[in-house]
């Protein structure tokens, strides 16, 4: 009887550690885990290269595009979305204050200079007295692209410009440039009219401009207000998959996409959280 006891006692023992091997082996490789991750644009060369990556792991990374910077973080916060990557921590901070949203940054990926563009001139110092230049009417855009003027010289802006745009922040404009503020996505289309228009790097690529090429002035790689970041809802900040994917963006290997795939009109920039602000 005791030898029966115990046969019975080391085959319950057997069959619940198999159960616990097969459940841990099946939460870290078995079934697919399926992210819907937000991109603005039609550009998403890096995702689709980080995805294939994360395929390996089980991690299946379905890439949906908008075309705007305002859907991408109203559907994560809806739920729509597990995550977005399109945004700089500046536009990001004034959005979710503006929106009252519970997202949080969990990785940064690289920044996208932002440029001065022009049919006409092929250097900032050209741009001629009263000149038109065209700007984002949007404000955390319109602010970026006002600090763009300025680092090129054209413009001052107050003291403690604290990066929210607003034409009355000018102090000094000795060229009486004219600023024209309109939809970012329109900043392109309006090149033929104007001595200069200042336009976003995944704008300026979708209208087939070549940022380090074309541009004739482009923000210093060092402006961190500017540094995109992979967003969650804040209840998903610690979610092992979503981490894990950040991590596969941060990788060296995804560098070295960046570098040879934009040829420096995009730059890997993987700093902590702290260092912009989070």
């Amino acid at each position: 009887m005791k030898k029966l006891l115990l046969a019975l006692f080391v085959l319950s023992l057997t069959v619940f550690s198999t159960a616990c091997s097969s459940s841990s082996s099946s939460a870290k490789g078995g079934e697919t885990v399926k992210v819907k991750l937000g991109v603005s644009g039609t550009d998403h060369r890096v995702w689709d290269f980080v995805a294939k990556k994360a395929e390996k792991e089980g991690i299946e990374v379905e890439i949906v595009t908008f075309s705007d910077y305002v859907q991408p973080n109203l559907a994560l916060a809806e739920g729509e979305l597990d995550a977005n990557s399109f945004q700089t921590v500046s536009y990001f901070d004034a959005f979710i204050k503006e929106h009252n949203l519970d997202l949080v940054p969990i990785a940064t990926t690289q920044i996208a200079p932002m440029g001065i563009y022009s049919d006409k001139y092929k250097d900032v110092k050209d741009i001629p007295e009263g000149g038109k230049i065209a700007l984002a009417n949007e404000a955390t855009n319109m602010g970026r692209g006002l600090l763009l003027l300025q680092e090129a010289g054209l413009i001052k802006l107050e003291d403690g410009f604290d990066g929210i745009g607003s034409l009355d922040k000018i102090v000094e404009n000795p060229k009486n440039l004219e600023l024209v503020t309109l939809v970012a996505g329109q900043t392109p289309r309006v090149m033929p009219d104007v001595a200069a228009s200042i336009i976003n790097n995944g704008i300026a690529v979708d209208a087939g401009l070549t940022p380090k090429k074309d541009a004739i002035f482009l923000e210093s790689a060092t402006a961190t207000p500017y540094i995109n970041i992979i967003a969650v809802r804040e209840e998903d900040k610690d979610n092992e998959t979503l981490k894990r994917l950040a991590e596969l963006y941060q990788e060296d290997d995804t560098k070295e996409f960046i570098e040879k795939e934009y040829k420096g009109n995009t730059l890997p920039t993987f700093v902590p959280l702290s260092e912009i602000g989070w």
